[in-house]
């Protein structure tokens, strides 16, 4: 077998893994639009499917640690491949918690469809929006091997965690305004943290990606919004 057979068939088979790899994400991308459509339209029918859709992001990360332990093994990768390999089977694990953040938001709107609107889920769509531009643009940039796409995407991160804050602000008021309320807001609640987390695992792919291409970590600190921790609100919505 000569030396550029064995180039060619390792570059077609670093391909095909990638190739895996965004066949994860858009099932994922798909599960995210779909769970917040479920909670948005209060669509039970169509929670159940994003639900039963996770075992397809599943299987493909099998797949995924099947073909890159068989490249380590067999290929002995160096330098920027064996990066790529270790990245990628550290990025199909993100994507396969992401999958599992959808099917919990998905599971919640099950629950939100069985009891009465709540006000505050318009918040849910600009988060799930925002969420899903983090995935699509980090999987691009993992395509294109974009340093440049990946970091924009560590830094949105912040956008995600303010808007999370905002709301959970506006749903902890709006359960102290009617007892009501409580079941809901907790319900959504969840689901907003889920998305929030997202969020995060869109970061920590945008990290890989940036080691992918640099060798080198992100030396900068993470931006981060979220102040729920630090939170007080009292009764008529200041804080």
């Amino acid at each position: 077998m000569g030396t550029d057979h064995i180039v060619k068939s390792f570059d077609e088979a670093l391909t095909r893994l990638a190739e895996v790899i965004q066949r994860m994400g858009g099932i994922a991308e798909t599960q995210i639009s779909e769970a917040i459509d479920a909670v948005v339209r209060r669509d039970a029918e169509l929670a159940s499917r994003v639900i039963e859709d996770d075992r397809k992001v599943d299987t493909l990360e099998s797949q995924v640690d099947d073909m890159a332990i068989k490249l380590l093994a067999l290929r002995q990768p160096v330098a920027s491949d064996l990066r790529f390999v270790v990245g990628t089977l550290k990025i199909s694990a993100e994507i396969e918690r992401i999958g599992d953040y959808a099917k919990n938001v998905a599971k919640r709107a099950v629950a939100l469809s069985q009891i009465a609107p709540l006000k505050p889920a318009h918040v849910i769509h600009r988060m799930g929006d925002v969420a899903q531009q983090m995935i699509k643009d980090v999987l691009d940039a993992y395509a294109n091997r974009d340093v440049e796409r990946a970091d924009a995407v560590w830094a949105r991160d912040a956008e995600l965690d303010e808007l999370y804050s905002s709301l959970f602000r506006e749903l902890v008021t709006y359960m102290m305004e009617d007892a009501r309320n409580i079941t809901g807001s907790t319900h959504m609640l969840f689901i907003a943290k889920n998305i929030e987390r997202i969020g995060d695992h869109a970061t920590n792919i945008a990290e890989q990606v940036h080691y992918i291409v640099t060798g080198k970590s992100i030396e900068a600190t993470r931006p981060k919004g979220d102040e729920t921790a630090f939170a007080v609100v009292r009764p008529g919505g200041g804080s």
